[in-house]
């Protein structure tokens, strides 16, 4: 059984056990959270509607990504970084 989910403007296929990584989410370690299902699927490829849980496992940054900006002939340059905050979660069940 697997299904679809959607969080953070991104969809994602799932499975109970996997360990996915995700936009920021509000929660603690360990805590439960309740991922909204765009679709849900049998073993047989057939179409369900269910639900999905799962637990919060970690939180961090990414990486530093540099961002340079320049207009040439201009004397204009800019850098600067970003780090985006992600959540790993933990999926549970997929509740039909």
């Amino acid at each position: 059984m697997h299904a679809i989910i959607e969080t953070g403007g991104k969809q994602y296929r799932v499975a109970p056990g996997d360990v996915i990584r995700v936009e920021k989410l509000a929660g603690d370690i360990g805590s439960e959270v309740e991922l909204p299902v765009k679709a849900a699927f049998k073993e047989g490829g057939d179409l369900v509607s269910g639900k999905v849980t799962g637990t919060i496992v970690g939180a961090d940054r990414a990486a530093k990504i540099l961002v340079f900006k320049f207009k040439r002939k201009k004397q204009y340059k800019k850098t600067i970084g970003h780090r985006q905050s992600y959540t790993d979660v933990k999926i549970g069940d997929v509740l039909v």
